[in-house]
């Protein structure tokens, strides 16, 4: 019997760098090995700025997860986003090639290949082709048309395009730590692996995931992806806001956000105090909780405001009957899923990770969605790496490097 698949999600995000490691369970699910988080340093907005800094980013989370699980990696399902991501819908039609005009998987092939022959410019590539329905001889709305008969097939598609450059970046990045990438996933469609089920995409559901530079924004309804965008805005912005409102550095900033912050200051008690510590040699002050409040929720209004223009783009039904899912390090403030169901007029949750058995209690969370999402989107699309022989001799070098750089 050979060895066990190991499917390997890597979420490389601005703030974070998170690696699950999975194996895949008797009743062929994935189970939880092990994960590492190292903060990331390298990045801007989803894109490889300093191409050093990130390949220790992305080692130091690998290792981490390498050691936990107790198997070494060569290959990885990776996450990518940033503000250079696009998407569009197409459309693809074609002549059912069979003289019994049977549909067959060659016929879907075809059709998805006429769909994907759009002008790009030279400097993007194509990331996903999404189908999101198919039409045979007039008859609209079908999911599945291997297996039925008719003459002519047609197919509506989502594509999602990225600049090359920043593409062949993270392709890097990966192979300098010695890692291939299987798979290069957009963000947002992975963390819907994680949070969205099937009845959620047919009733029509939003995944908001508020990252540190960026918000991804993916629409659904009528059991497909119909829309994906991005907001230039992230938990980032808010901390930035408050280190300039409260005159205090970045790193306290942030802190104060994570103790104290709330995206509605409605929901701050106004006796509540906190100690703002000093720069530059200033005295600690201590001031109301809502002060941070007021400063917050400006701008997470504003994020969210521009993710409610995202989802109209996508001519959603009068009612996306599911609401909308948060996720990202961003669904973690206070406040933030009242905020966003007075601003996007529909019910609003946040998104627990889930499909991976014995997962941890500390990764269902919403800062997680992705790295999870990225697991699930492996297993679901492809067979996962084996351990190799080497495998063992890799991972006790990892395990010397973890320890010379911690103790």
């Amino acid at each position: 019997m050979s060895e066990p698949g190991i499917i390997t999600g890597i979420d490389i995000g601005t703030n974070n760098i998170r690696t699950v490691i999975t194996d895949v369970s008797e009743e062929g699910g994935p189970v939880f090995l092990g994960y590492g988080i190292a903060p990331a340093s390298g990045l801007r907005r989803g894109v490889v700025i300093n191409m050093e800094k990130t390949v220790q980013s992305i080692s130091k989370s690998v290792e981490e997860a390498e050691i936990m699980a107790s198997v070494h990696i060569e290959s990885s399902v990776a996450g990518i986003a940033g503000d250079h991501i696009r998407s569009i819908n197409s459309h693809g039609v074609i002549a059912v090639s069979r003289s019994d005009n049977e549909i067959g998987d060659r016929d879907v092939s075809k059709a998805i290949e006429a769909a994907s022959a759009i002008a790009i410019p030279a400097d993007r590539e194509i990331v996903h082709v999404l189908p999101q329905e198919y039409t045979i001889d007039e008859q609209s709305g079908i999911k599945n048309p291997v297996g039925m008969t008719g003459v002519r097939l047609e197919v509506e598609v989502h594509i999602v395009t990225a600049a090359v450059t920043s593409a062949k970046n993270i392709y890097r990045s990966l192979e300098r730590c010695e890692i291939d990438v299987e798979h290069l996933v957009l963000q947002s469609l992975a963390s819907s692996y994680a949070v969205i089920n099937d009845s959620e995409e047919e009733m029509g559901v939003v995944l908001i995931d508020i990252g540190g530079d960026l918000t991804d924004v993916a629409v659904f309804f009528d059991g497909s992806i119909r829309h994906t965008g991005v907001v230039p805005l992230g938990g980032k912005n808010v901390t930035n806001d408050i280190a300039i409102g409260l005159r205090t550095s970045v790193e306290q900033a942030e802190q104060l956000k994570k103790s104290y912050g709330s995206a509605l200051t409605s929901l701050v008690d106004a006796d509540e105090m906190m100690e703002v510590p000093g720069t530059m040699g200033r005295k600690a002050r201590t001031l109301s909780c809502n002060v941070l409040a007021s400063i917050i929720e400006p701008r997470m209004e504003e994020i969210l405001s521009l993710a409610a223009r995202e989802i109209k783009k996508a001519n959603p039904p009068d009612a996306l009957a599911a609401g909308a899912i948060l996720t990202g390090g961003g669904a973690m403030l206070p406040g933030v899923v009242e905020l966003a169901e007075q601003i996007l007029d529909m019910p609003v949750k946040i998104g627990e990770p889930r499909g991976i058995d014995d997962l941890p209690t500390d990764m269902k969370t919403p800062d997680f969605a992705t790295a999870v999402g990225l697991v699930n989107f492996g297993h679901k699309h492809g067979p996962g790496i084996e351990v190799k022989k080497g495998g063992l001799r890799g991972l006790f070098k990892k395990f010397e490097n973890w320890i010379s750089n911690n103790f």
